[in-house]
């Protein structure tokens, strides 16, 4: 049980960590980096979103997990990752949007 509730951590954090340094790409106008940071924090996301759904599936069977503080910290990580990952890719958008305006209008907008 405890790999598991690791992995959903481990996935997670890595999650949250490719979708903030996405966010940092785009704001540096390296959208193609962002991209793949994103696609990153998709992979991840969905690898602790699978370790969290066999514990939920595994529960609907009638095995109970035992809630530890370790299980809390990892549905606050996917939670947390979840959430980063999707503002994320609404930010990456807003400063294309952003990007391609500066462009078309030929200044630079603070």
């Amino acid at each position: 049980m405890t790999e598991a509730v690791m992995q959903i951590i481990i996935h997670g954090g890595d999650a949250r960590s490719s979708s903030i340094k996405a966010i940092r790409s785009a704001r540096d106008g390296d959208f193609t980096k962002a991209n793949a940071l994103i696609e990153q924090a998709r992979a991840a996301a969905q690898k602790a979103h699978e370790a969290q759904t066999e514990f939920i599936q595994a529960e609907a069977r009638g095995k109970r997990t035992d809630v530890s503080l370790l299980m809390v910290h990892a549905q606050d990580h996917i939670m947390n990752a979840l959430t980063v990952k999707d503002l994320a890719e609404e930010m990456i958008e807003e400063i294309s949007m952003r990007y391609k305006l500066q462009q078309k209008l030929g200044v630079e907008l603070v």
